[in-house]
């Protein structure tokens, strides 16, 4: 019986804090009081200037192996999860090998936004559990999002944040780790928020750095609050019967950290306890596809996981995409 196991954990988040205070003098109004009690967000780490997708994602893994104490040259695959990449190519995930110098490792990046890490966690336990060849695996969710905001814009420069989150996946042939997973996507939604030049479909031009709008991270329209209200409980529910699990069975739920106020009408309505979950979007605001190897390495440290707890991870992002994987820790 051949599976996974996770057995380390890192994160990083970069030393510049923005508060509310600091983003309601910037933005002349308070925001303090609806971002603070609806979204849940009190500050937030943001990159410094010289510091990219790259750095960040390396110094999680740094922390991630060293937890691990895996070697970088023992390494068999890096997958990372990013939707603001290193360059549009090559993939961020061979710089990260590079700078690890984990040269025996394959590589390859996930971009299905915020959804990206979950999709990738299942992504490398497939490939373990599928092929002996794959011993070591590192998966990095990583976020530098800043660098594509404007400060003046409310919608996204209250929400969004920077941090990398890190696992490292080691094959095992005594234990069931892997439960169940499942993917879900929508593309009614793919120009609902993004963004939108840099790519083919509208490259950067002086017209497009004047405008000041595509290139940046926009809400271009606003999404349904039950895209995530219904989806989530509908892609948990499907998970579960798939593992032969109730709600009751699952000792911690992990959800994207976008809204606090989601999250707990979510748990309300599937009947969970508040204390089933653990949140960082408090210290951290929302760091998208890294949100969730940092809430989960978050919940270890806090002592809220432990050896053979049975986890549910469930993430959503533009796209529309959304994931959902229960394991056993």
């Amino acid at each position: 019986m051949r599976d996974a196991k996770i057995i380390g954990t890192g994160v990083y988040v970069p030393e510049r804090v923005v508060t509310n205070a600091e983003l309601s003098r910037n933005l002349g109004e308070d925001i303090d009081e609806f971002v603070t009690n609806v979204i849940g967000i009190r500050e937030r780490h943001i990159a410094a200037e010289d510091e990219s997708t790259a750095d960040l994602a390396t110094a999680a893994a740094e922390n991630a192996l060293r937890d691990a104490g895996v070697a970088a040259s023992d390494l068999d695959l890096i997958l990372l999860a990013t939707d603001p990449p290193e360059y549009i190519p090559p993939a961020t995930s061979v710089v990260v090998q590079q700078r690890l110098g984990a040269s025996n490792a394959g590589t390859f990046d996930i971009n299905c936004a915020c959804a990206g890490f979950v999709t990738t966690l299942d992504t490398a336990f497939k490939y373990i559990i599928a092929d002996a060849n794959y011993k070591n695996v590192l998966v990095i969710g990583c976020y530098a999002m800043s660098k594509f905001m404007d400060w003046k814009d409310k919608k996204t420069s209250t929400i969004f944040a920077d941090g990398a989150g890190a696992v490292v996946l080691k094959a095992v042939d005594d234990e069931l780790h892997f439960l169940a997973s499942k993917l879900v996507a929508d593309g009614n939604y793919h120009n609902f928020m993004g963004i939108f030049a840099g790519g083919t479909h509208q490259p950067v031009t002086a017209e497009v750095l004047a405008e000041n709008n595509t290139n940046r991270l926009r809400f271009a329209k606003k999404y349904p609050p039950e895209v995530n209200i219904e989806g989530w409980p509908k892609i948990v529910n499907d998970v579960l019967a798939k593992a032969g699990l109730s709600v009751g069975d699952i000792d911690i739920f992990l959800w994207t950290q976008v809204n606090i106020s989601t999250i707990r009408t979510v748990m309300e309505e599937m009947e969970i306890p508040a204390a089933k979950t653990h949140t960082v979007m408090q210290k951290w605001g929302y760091t998208g596809s890294a949100c969730i190897p940092m809430v989960f390495h978050d919940a270890l440290e806090a002592g809220k996981i432990k050896r053979g707890d049975r986890i549910v991870m469930c993430a959503s992002g533009g796209g529309l995409n959304m994931a959902c994987l229960a394991l056993k820790y």
